[in-house]
C-alpha cells in the first residue's frame, strides 16, 4: 500500500469517557445503539437523529487501536440493541469485550461489511487487511447504507426515516467525493506524493490519486528509529524532491521537523485527521468536515487549488 514502512498505530490512547449523545430521561426509553468510532457515531447521528439512544465508546482524536475499554463501555454494550463496530481488527480491544458480553445485540462490522475487499499492509509479520477505508468518500457512502439498512432492522418503525436521510448523505458524500476528484486534479503532476507518519491513508491515496509514502512512520516521536532508517527517509526524501511533509492530528512533529531541516521539505502546518474525528468544534468534527480538512491539508501543502466545499443538499 506504501512505498515503505510497516503499519504501527502508535498513538495514546485518549482516556475520555463515553459519550452519550441523547441522554435525559425523555430518551431513556429508546432504542439503544452503540457505535465505537466517532465516525462511526457522526453517520449514525445523521442517520438515525432523535430517535436512538445513542453511545459512542472511542472518544474523538484518540487511536481506536490503542483505546482501553472502560466500566462505562461494557455496560453500553451489554444493554444494546445494535452495536456497530468498525472491523478489520480497528478496536482489538472492544472486539474482545463484545466478544466477551452476554448481549443479544446486533454487532455489526460496518466498514468490513461496506469494504468486503480491503487493501492490505505488511505488519506482523503477515498480511493484514487496512481498517482506514473511511478515507475513500466512496466508502463512506457504502458505510451508510450499512448503517441505514441495520437501524432499519433493528427499529423498523423508523426505517422510512432511515432511508431518506441516507439517501441525504449518500447525496452530500456523491458531490463530496467529485469536489475531492477535482481539488486533486489541481495539483502539479510532479507533486502528487503524500508523505506521512502513519500508514492510515491508502484508500484516500489509491481513490484520489496520489503516490502514497507513509515513511516517516519508523521515524516519527513515538517511532523507535535508528540512524540508519533516519538517513534512509532522507535520503529518499531529497532524491524525490518530496515538498511537505504531513502528520496525523494526535503525534508530535519534532522529530519529523528535525528531518525536514536536512531536506527542502516542509512539515505541513496543518494535522491530518487519520485515524478518527477531530474534537467538538473542530473543522474535523464531522465525516464530511474531516474529509473537506484533509484534502484542504493535502491541496495546500503540495500546491494545489483549495475552493470550499459547498454541497447542494437535497430536501
Amino acid at each position: 500500500m506504501g512505498l515503505f514502512g510497516c503499519h504501527n498505530p502508535g498513538i495514546l490512547a485518549n482516556t475520555s469517557s463515553t459519550t452519550t449523545l441523547n441522554s435525559g430521561e425523555l430518551n431513556a426509553n429508546l432504542p439503544k445503539v452503540v457505535a465505537t468510532t466517532s465516525i462511526l457515531c457522526d453517520l449514525t447521528k445523521q442517520i438515525a437523529e432523535e430517535t436512538i439512544h445513542l453511545t459512542c465508546l472511542i472518544p474523538p482524536d484518540t487511536n481506536p487501536y490503542l483505546y482501553q475499554p472502560k466500566p462505562e463501555d461494557r455496560e453500553a454494550i451489554q444493554q444494546a440493541k445494535l452495536i456497530l463496530f468498525s472491523g478489520y481488527n480497528l478496536e482489538p480491544r472492544l472486539l474482545k469485550l463484545m466478544k466477551a458480553s452476554k448481549s443479544g445485540a446486533s454487532k455489526i462490522a460496518v466498514a468490513q461489511r461496506a469494504v468486503p475487499q480491503p487493501l492490505e499492509f505488511r505488519g506482523q509479520g503477515k498480511t493484514l487487511p487496512d481498517p482506514y477505508v473511511w478515507h475513500n468518500a466512496k466508502n463512506g457512502i457504502r458505510m451508510v447504507d450499512v448503517i441505514s439498512n441495520n437501524l432499519s432492522k433493528a427499529i423498523p418503525e423508523n426505517a422510512s426515516l432511515y432511508r431518506s436521510n441516507a439517501q441525504k448523505v449518500k447525496n452530500e458524500l456523491t458531490q463530496l467525493d467529485a469536489w475531492i476528484q477535482s481539488r486533486i486534479a489541481s495539483l502539479p503532476t510532479q507533486q502528487r506524493e503524500l508523505v506521512t507518519n502513519q500508514d492510515v491513508m491508502g484508500y484516500y491515496a489509491k481513490a484520489y490519486g496520489l503516490f502514497y509514502a507513509p515513511i516517516l512512520e519508523g521515524v516519527s516521536d513515538r517511532g523507535k528509529a535508528n540512524a540508519t532508517q533516519v538517513q534512509a527517509v532522507t535520503r529518499y526524501i531529497k532524491q524525490s524532491k518530496v515538498p511537505m511533509l504531513f502528520i496525523e492530528t494526535t503525534n508530535s512533529s519534532h522529530s519529523i521537523k528535525n528531518i525536514a531541516k536536512k531536506t527542502k521539505a516542509k512539515v505541513s502546518e496543518r494535522k491530518l485527521f487519520a485515524n478518527n474525528l477531530g474534537a467538538p468544534g473542530s473543522e474535523g468534527d464531522t465525516y464530511q468536515k474531516m474529509m473537506v480538512a484533509n484534502t484542504r491539508t493535502i491541496v495546500e501543502g503540495l500546491g494545489g487549488t483549495y475552493l470550499i466545499f459547498e454541497p447542494i443538499l437535497s430536501k
